[in-house]
């Protein structure tokens, strides 16, 4: 009855960990199988198998703390140093979780050498001083004191000050709810770090991890969460395929120009002045919105999109409508959705997507960096993919002819920075191209008197 006492806390602490475990791992394994890739972020996984050692070595030493007369102070010495290491790991790990969802990991080597390197001198420093640790009396229990205790608290420190550096110096970066979230996180370990210190004997490093855990699953790596998300990029992807489908193309367009998008996006952000600008929550959208850019058409005649020659200039101003009206069916669409960054983008993308650099597009006439950077990369990516493909009412250019186009419409119709990006690796559009390619031609057919580039 007098183990119990000392460890409930501890067993308690197991035993919810175990719970989100067991859901954890079901829902993942489902979420899995429907997406067919894995969604878990190792660095959880990890922190979590941490978690548990360190609760289960700290309800060991809560016991043999208070049984000295009975257990040797080598087993109490080692029950000690197997929960001061996980512990300093688990915090270590939570680290690297932050960053890895927030700003992701560093490429450099140096960068992870010196997370790496500021753990092992951290338990070299616990295992030298350990047999210095003194086990001292309180009122409602024994407790251990010493520098391996220091270290420890001074792990927490260290990790929870470079996640608050890195996310101050990246702060533009994350998105609102994450910031929340790690800021819950602190706040619980910076009350029980506290308290923790002032009373030595309370042992709450395990409610601690509990609630890091519970916060962390709950706002961040809950399946249900990338499910629901899932669930709505299959809907978005699928309704924009059906509008696709009316003007003579089965997705393939779709599918390329979000790829394009993708690749300037990823090629802009080396670029010093887009680098605090497309990060991944910024890089996600735009893969989100892109199959988004020409939902409008839905509202425009099948013997408009599907005409085999030059548009009339009414038929021509028909079709300008569609920008607009795409902007509009996603503001009375999705514009219920949670993510509000999201949908805003989809309405710059859709609306946007047709204004060039001069102010000489539609349907506002914007000019310049008036026109949001997700339309501005959209453009190019929309008018490449429109040339170099077969539509209904012309055969697709040659490749070089298209990259020539692109080229003179730098500093014209698209932004210079944004074509830049897009002709910097061409080996990869020719990638992207072929794989996509739609190996089934518009059904409808071309007229050769007529066929060219279009005017739409």
């Amino acid at each position: 009855m007098m183990i119990w006492q000392w460890c409930k806390t501890q067993v308690a602490a197991l035993l919810i960990l175990a719970y989100i475990e067991i859901v954890y791992t079901r829902e993942g394994w489902n979420l899995n199988r429907l997406t067919k890739k894995s969604n878990c972020n190792r660095f959880f996984d990890l922190s979590l198998t941490a978690a548990n050692l360190a609760i289960l070595f700290d309800g060991a030493t809560a016991c043999t703390v208070n049984l000295l007369d009975q257990v040797p102070r080598t087993v109490n010495l080692m029950l000690h140093l197997g929960m001061y290491v996980c512990y300093e790991a688990y915090v270590a790990l939570l680290f690297w979780y932050w960053v890895s969802v927030t700003v992701g990991i560093s490429r450099r080597g140096w960068v992870r050498a010196t997370g790496l390197i500021f753990s092992a001198v951290l338990a070299a420093l616990t295992v030298l001083y350990l047999p210095e640790l003194e086990f001292l009396q309180g009122k409602t229990s024994n407790y251990s004191m010493g520098v391996s205790v220091y270290v420890c608290f001074a792990s927490v420190i260290l990790f929870c000050g470079l996640t608050i550096g890195v996310i101050a110096v990246k702060h533009r970066e994350i998105p609102g709810r994450r910031k929340e979230s790690l800021a819950a996180t602190m706040l619980i370990i910076a009350i029980i770090l506290t308290l923790q210190i002032l009373i030595p004997e309370a042992l709450l490093s395990s409610v601690a991890v509990v609630l890091i855990v519970l916060s962390v699953y709950l706002n961040m790596e809950n399946p249900a969460i990338y499910g629901l998300e899932h669930y709505q990029n299959e809907m978005i992807m699928g309704f924009a395929t059906l509008v696709e489908n009316k003007d003579g193309n089965t997705g393939g367009h779709i599918r390329r120009s979000s790829a394009y998008a993708q690749l300037i996006a990823r090629n802009l952000k080396k670029n010093k002045k887009y680098r605090n600008v497309i990060t991944r929550d910024y890089m996600n959208h735009l893969i989100q919105s892109a199959p988004m850019h020409d939902l409008g058409k839905i509202g425009i005649s099948d013997a408009i999109l599907q005409k085999p020659g030059r548009l009339t200039d009414a038929e021509f101003e028909t079709m300008k409508g569609h920008a607009a009206a795409g902007g509009q069916i996603i503001r009375n669409t999705f514009g219920h959705l949670f993510d509000v960054d999201y949908v805003d983008m989809a309405y710059q993308v859709a609306r946007f997507h047709h204004e060039k650099w001069n102010g000489r597009g539609y349907p506002d006439s914007l000019a310049g960096e008036e026109i949001p950077l997700c339309a501005r990369i959209m453009a190019v990516a929309d008018v490449f993919d429109a040339v170099s493909s077969r539509r209904c009412y012309r055969d697709a250019m040659q490749m070089e002819a298209c990259y020539e186009l692109i080229r003179r419409g730098r500093g014209e119709d698209f932004d210079p920075d944004v074509a830049d990006a897009f002709l910097m690796d061409l080996k990869k559009v020719e990638e992207i191209h072929d794989r996509l390619m739609d190996r089934n031609p518009a059904a409808c057919a071309i007229d050769a008197s007529q066929a060219t580039v279009g005017n739409r």
